[in-house]
């Protein structure tokens, strides 16, 4: 039921907006092909890079809709579900599986949050069983939910309770908890790694799959860093993981997640602007920005159209 175990790049995307901050669907085609050209192999869509609790869920239908439509081959859609509303998770759930997503992943409810895992455990079995034949996967993001109990205990609590559980979209610092997960039953459940900055570390512990934002734009980075990796090449997968957590960095600086869509259109692809409450760069920011990116040398290792 869960599948074979993701492996690569996958990407979380930014959601492509127009200047009215109506929806620009027609963008999705072309993100999408960039990805594939430049060696990304799925996408997470509608999470936090995808603005998913700011947008209407009719929207969020829409979305996962037309990135299913447009991917091909074995490019892996997985159409986050989560919202604080559990009725709302469910809708999105079956929806994506009657529209033909790879999977589903869920971050935890935010605002009346689950104190202990079983509560966490039942939310998640709910939405999992709205979509029976997709694997589930678990989004561990505590600095954006407020849930902090480990993933590992999550696994293991929901192991028998949710018969689709493929893994866990893995969002955080703490190594130890996310290496318990790659342990777990003798590796049974695909964790995917969700801390760009930290890939190398991931690689050390055994993780084959990663979700990152900066894998939408800076792709060809992170391809650099793991093939180097593979090959023994410690000094040069150490030499491009210092680049990508500059560029990090970076981003963090100017805006955190307000900063992604000014980078989309440096490279090609405008995707408008952010919805409130994240803030739109002004002119001044986004050079600012641009110059910080150019004096790492961004230009050489970003995603091309």
């Amino acid at each position: 039921m869960t599948g074979q175990h993701l492996e690569g790049l996958i990407a979380a995307p930014p959601t492509p907006m127009r200047a009215d901050g109506s929806l620009d669907l027609d963008t999705i085609d072309a993100l999408l092909r960039m990805l594939t050209a430049n060696g990304v192999r799925g996408a997470f869509v509608c999470g936090t890079t995808g603005e998913s609790l700011s947008l209407a869920v009719a929207e969020r239908l829409r979305i996962s809709e037309r990135w299913v439509a447009a991917a091909e081959g074995d490019f892996a859609v997985i159409v986050h579900v989560g919202h604080n509303c559990l009725p709302y998770c469910k809708e999105l759930a079956a929806h994506a599986q009657q529209t033909g997503a790879h999977a589903i992943g869920l971050m935890a409810p935010s605002f009346f949050r689950p104190a202990c895992v079983e509560d966490l455990v039942a939310f998640c079995a709910e939405v999992a069983e709205a979509a029976p034949a997709l694997p589930f996967y678990y989004y561990h993001i505590p600095a954006m939910t407020g849930v902090t109990i480990p993933a590992a205990e999550f696994l293991v609590a929901a192991a028998d309770r949710i018969p689709t559980l493929a893994g866990a979209k893995f969002t955080a610092d703490d190594l130890m908890d996310f290496g318990r997960c790659l342990a777990l039953e003798d590796g049974r459940f695909n964790m995917l790694f969700g801390r760009d900055e930290f890939l190398l570390a991931a690689l050390a512990l055994g993780v084959r799959g990663a979700v990152g934002t900066t894998y939408t734009f800076a792709a060809p980075l992170y391809r650099c860093i793991m093939e180097a990796y593979e090959a023994g090449d410690m000094a040069a997968a150490q030499q491009e993981q210092s680049r990508a957590r500059e560029m990090v960095a970076i981003l963090c600086r100017s805006g955190g997640v307000a900063a992604v869509k000014p980078v989309m259109k440096m490279i090609g692809l405008d995707c408008g602007p952010p919805r409130l409450p994240l803030p739109t760069l002004d002119e001044s920011q986004c050079r600012k920005l641009r110059e910080e990116l150019d004096a790492i040398g961004f230009s050489d290792f970003c995603c091309r159209m």
